[in-house]
């Protein structure tokens, strides 16, 4: 079974932290902020978590006197500013919330030198999905406050994450079946969250979660429907391959998003197995594609359906496929249809 050793803590928030995110709790635990916070990062899920516990610490009372919510690009900056001036009502601190306001992407000025003189009383919290780290603001929040970036987890975190959530429900899974529960759900804690809540209520009263419980109830993504479309054209399953296809359509995927989603799974493909081919491992090949390792060991163990030459072939031909949908010479449809034959076909002996 999967051990989930040091890694989930009471409430589904990790324990094995960064400094930046142990320097927020600490901030948090001891009520001893900062004038200014950013929190960024891919890894939407943490970081939502901790704008909650952020804000719920800096404004325990639900107080909407003392606390202003900013969203989205067109922030007036001087009103904003004027806001921060106003001296809190019957309390210590001021909270603003920032959220994609795109002051760390964008030229924002005026803003990053009101950053040198906050006042004391005022508590801004920024938070952002992407930023650059060149940017005045970012050097002005990093010279007056703190910084926190939550970054995609790597996939033995997730999987021992995912498996503390299950063990504190009294369920075990094994390595092989949580990969497959990954699989589906993909690398996104929110998701992952939602389909572990959907199997723990389907599996009560067992101990052990299945391949077949998770096959049952965990809901499959796009790009997981596209990869085994992929897996049955490799193993020459055409019918099969047809079928999952066609399942897509029904479900209203445009024909051209599933072109470049097959597309991208035989690049990914193309390159696997050409950097095996040259040594190197199965996880430099998963750091290379961006993928958990075993779903490089996925993408390897269906290249070998194809030498690198049919591979790159197939990389011409979606080009070409979508450069004749987009003049008008070829149905969408039938498109990504000629594709799945042409490539599930049984090769000439």
């Amino acid at each position: 079974m999967l051990s989930v050793d040091g890694i989930p803590s009471e409430n589904g928030i990790f324990q094995e932290v960064s400094q930046e995110v142990k320097n927020l709790q600490e901030d948090i635990k001891t009520g001893k902020f900062k004038n200014a916070y950013l929190l960024f990062g891919e890894e939407a899920y943490l970081k939502i978590q901790y704008k909650e516990k952020l804000i719920h610490a800096l404004n325990p009372d639900d107080d909407t006197m003392n606390f202003t919510k900013y969203e989205g690009k067109g922030i007036e900056v001087r009103e904003m500013i004027d806001l921060c001036e106003t001296m809190p009502f019957f309390a210590d601190h001021r909270v603003v919330l920032v959220e994609n306001s795109g002051f760390f992407k964008n030229k924002c000025d005026e803003l990053a030198d009101y950053m040198k003189t906050l006042p004391d009383y005022l508590r801004l919290v920024f938070v952002e999905e992407e930023v650059d780290k060149r940017s005045r603001m970012y050097k002005a929040v990093k010279n007056c406050g703190r910084i926190v970036e939550f970054a995609k987890q790597d996939e033995k975190t997730l999987m021992r994450w995912a498996a503390g959530i299950l063990a504190r429900e009294g369920r075990k899974i094994t390595t092989r079946d949580m990969e497959l529960f990954l699989t589906k759900t993909g690398t996104d804690m929110g998701n992952i969250r939602m389909e572990l809540e959907k199997l723990i209520t389907y599996t009560m009263g067992q101990d052990i979660v299945t391949r077949e419980d998770i096959e049952e109830i965990c809901t499959t993504r796009t790009e997981n429907k596209i990869f085994d479309m992929v897996r049955a054209v490799t193993e020459r399953n055409q019918r099969r391959a047809l079928d999952l296809y066609n399942d897509l359509l029904t479900l209203r995927e445009p024909p051209m998003r599933i072109l470049f989603l097959l597309s991208k799974q035989f690049r990914q493909m193309c390159l696997a197995k050409k950097m095996a081919g040259e040594g190197a491992s199965q996880n430099e090949i998963a750091t290379r594609l961006g993928v958990p390792s075993f779903v490089a060991r996925n993408i390897l163990a269906c290249a070998r359906a194809y030498s690198v030459e049919e591979l790159e072939q197939a990389e011409e031909d979606f080009v070409d496929a979508e450069e004749a949908v987009k003049t008008g010479r070829l149905q969408d449809v039938l498109s990504v249809e000629l594709l799945i034959v042409k490539y599930s076909t049984e090769r000439k002996r």
